[in-house]
């Protein structure tokens, strides 16, 4: 189940801080660390601040963009303890580890952290599905991200102890990659039927995107939008429709 859980780092600035994110992950069972085009890795300051844990740095997947680390992933959180000007559903360290352990049987789940110094960007929050901060003191709340990491871990390694979640079964969804061709149908249709204009459109897809990531529609329901998606493309004769075989199956169901 722990397997299952990845931590993503995005643009880490210190290697130091990725060898202490590995030992921390160790202490807690958690052993898939992605990291999006680290500044400075490999590096001997990663592997003297990992210790014990250079096996989890040795068998880090590196990729260069987020979207990479999180395609097969059906659930990504993302970590910030700032307001952001769109909201997703928020949570604190607790509460999002009680919800990862029932996913993590049977998905993929993602928990992102962003650079030392800025944290995420928003048009990666726009690509999570909740977000998730830690509880601190008012007057000093910035954590090292290290530190951040260890109290997640440890929050998802207490959750995982506790067998009413580690029992709990979670509806199916579909992967991020899966939710990005959804997208990509929905944008063309919305084209191709005039509900927005190529010179003028707005802010319709980003609204529509944050809709569909804040209530993470379940796998048969997104097949029945694509479904409904292909209907109005084939009565507007739209020949684009027949750029998705995918959606005839639920068409004839």
């Amino acid at each position: 189940m722990l397997s299952n859980i990845r931590i993503v780092l995005i643009n880490t600035f210190h290697p130091g801080n990725i060898g202490a994110i590995a030992r921390a992950m160790k202490n807690m069972g958690l052993t898939n660390l992605y990291l999006v085009d680290p500044n400075d890795y490999p590096s001997e300051e990663a592997t003297s601040r990992a210790a014990g844990a250079v096996d989890l740095l040795e068998n880090a997947t590196i990729v260069p963009t987020f979207e990479e680390a999180i395609a097969d992933c059906s659930l990504v959180i993302g970590t910030s303890a700032r307001h952001r000007t769109f909201q997703l559903p928020i949570m604190n360290a607790r509460e999002c580890a009680e919800s990862v352990i029932p996913e993590a049987n049977s998905h993929n789940v993602a928990i992102v952290f962003g650079r030392e110094t800025t944290g995420l960007l928003n048009e990666e929050i726009a690509q999570c599905h909740r977000q998730v901060y830690i509880d601190a003191n008012d007057e000093y709340p910035v954590l090292n991200i290290s530190q951040a990491v260890q109290i997640v871990a440890y929050e998802i390694w207490m959750a995982n102890q506790n067998k009413d979640f580690s029992k709990q079964d979670a509806a199916e969804y579909p992967r991020k990659k899966d939710m990005d061709l959804f997208y990509e149908h929905l944008e063309e249709t919305l084209y191709g039927i005039n509900f927005i204009v190529k010179n003028h459109p707005g802010k319709v897809l980003d609204k529509l995107h944050r809709f569909f990531n804040r209530s993470r529609p379940e796998k048969q329901e997104l097949g029945i939008l694509r479904g409904v998606l292909a209907a109005v493309q084939r009565e507007a004769g739209l020949t684009e429709a027949n750029n998705h075989p995918e959606t005839k199956k639920k068409d004839s169901e």
